[in-house]
């Protein structure tokens, strides 16, 4: 026989609220809460390089990079997300806890979130009209996917950059040799 549990939903007030008291991080869905899984040295090694290089090439710009525990929220899916790395360009994207407007995001590639980066979220994040960029980083190979909205079309291409290439982010004019992105993971 088949066994039922009733589900409940929180509201987003209660989830911000409980996130804040939290010492665990938890991305929100439709009313579900999903716990965050911790993060390789290799994931966090890359991640701090890319951030690093964002906020030295942002100085003086209106653009600004926030590292893992800013979240961004899709309206239209009902969903808050912590991407590994968000920029905005937005100044009126100013909320304590969360952005609403990201220009870029990158999500290191894991495992136990490969998946769920490419699929669940790069499909709630095109949501985002603001969003020009999405990027992809393998953290057990050299590769980089750089995800483009197209002007205009609301179509996405594709570019993947591997080995001794230098990635290509055009919305921050910037470009990011692979090197860099992956020093000091062996």
């Amino acid at each position: 026989m088949a066994s039922h549990a009733l589900l409940s939903t929180l509201s987003v007030q209660d989830y911000l609220s409980g996130e804040q008291a939290s010492e665990a991080r938890h991305e929100y869905i439709a009313g579900q809460l999903f716990a965050m899984v911790g993060a390789s040295r290799a994931h966090n090694t890359i991640a701090l390089n890319i951030a690093s290089l964002f906020h030295i090439h942002l100085r003086g710009s209106p653009c600004q990079a926030f590292m893992a525990d800013m979240k961004v929220r899709v309206a239209k899916t009902e969903s808050f997300y912590y991407p590994d790395i968000v920029v905005t360009c937005e100044p009126r994207d100013d909320k304590a806890l969360f952005l609403e407007a990201p220009s870029l995001i990158v999500e290191v590639l894991s495992p136990a979130t490969e998946n769920i980066d490419r699929r669940e979220k790069r499909i709630a994040y095109q949501h985002l009209e603001s969003l020009k960029e999405y990027v992809l980083v393998a953290q057990n190979k050299l590769q980089v996917e750089v995800y483009r909205r197209q002007a205009g079309a609301g179509a996405w291409e594709v570019d993947i950059y591997e080995g001794d290439e230098i990635a290509a982010l055009r919305l921050l004019d910037l470009k990011m040799p692979l090197a860099i992105a992956y020093e000091g993971v062996g």
